[in-house]
C-alpha cells in the first residue's frame, strides 16, 4: 500500500470506496433509511467529482493501483472526508492514512485535527488520540444522522 495525492479521475473509485464503508462498515450503527440519505445507491456524479475536487484527498492505493481508502486535510486541520473501503478493513488502510494526515498536519505547524466522526469510526479515531468534544446529529437529505465532533490537540 502507498499514498499518493488524488486525481479527478480518482472520483468513481473513491465512489465505490465511500459507498462501500458507509453500506458496509456502518450497518450495525445506523439504518438502511440512514445510510441510504448518506451514501445514496446513485450517486450525483457532477456534485462528487466537485466535492472531491476541493477536497483534494490522499489515497490509499494498493500495489495493484486499487483505491483502498482516502482522506482529506483541510488547510484548518479539518479532516471533512475519511474513508476505507469494507474489503480494505482491518489492513492497516486506515492506519497508514490516519498516521499519513497527521505527518502533514505537523508539517504544516497545524495545532489540532478535527473531524465529525460516525458512531462507527469513532473508536478508531480515539485510538489515535481524538477525543469526543460534543455528540450531534446533523440532518443528510431530510434523514438525521448521530456522530460526534472529534478533535486532537497537536503537541
Amino acid at each position: 500500500m502507498h499514498i499518493r495525492s488524488y486525481r479527478p479521475d480518482d472520483a468513481p473509485a473513491l465512489w465505490q470506496v465511500f459507498h462501500s464503508a458507509v453500506h458496509q462498515l456502518t450497518k450495525d450503527d445506523y439504518s438502511l433509511q440512514q445510510r441510504q440519505a448518506w451514501a445514496p445507491d446513485v450517486p450525483d456524479r457532477t456534485g462528487w467529482q466537485k466535492r472531491l475536487d476541493a477536497l483534494a484527498p490522499y489515497v490509499v492505493e494498493s500495489s495493484q493501483g486499487q483505491a483502498l481508502a482516502y482522506a482529506d486535510l483541510q488547510s484548518d486541520g479539518y479532516i471533512d472526508h475519511f474513508f476505507v473501503a469494507a474489503s480494505a478493513s482491518n489492513t492497516g488502510a486506515g492506519r497508514l492514512l490516519i498516521e499519513y494526515i497527521e505527518a502533514q498536519a505537523r508539517q504544516r505547524g497545524m495545532q489540532q485535527l478535527s473531524a465529525d466522526v460516525s458512531l462507527t469510526a469513532q473508536g478508531f479515531f480515539q485510538h489515535f488520540g481524538f477525543e469526543v468534544i460534543r455528540q450531534q446529529a446533523p440532518e443528510v437529505r431530510g434523514v438525521q444522522l448521530s456522530n460526534a465532533h472529534m478533535r486532537k490537540l497537536l503537541r
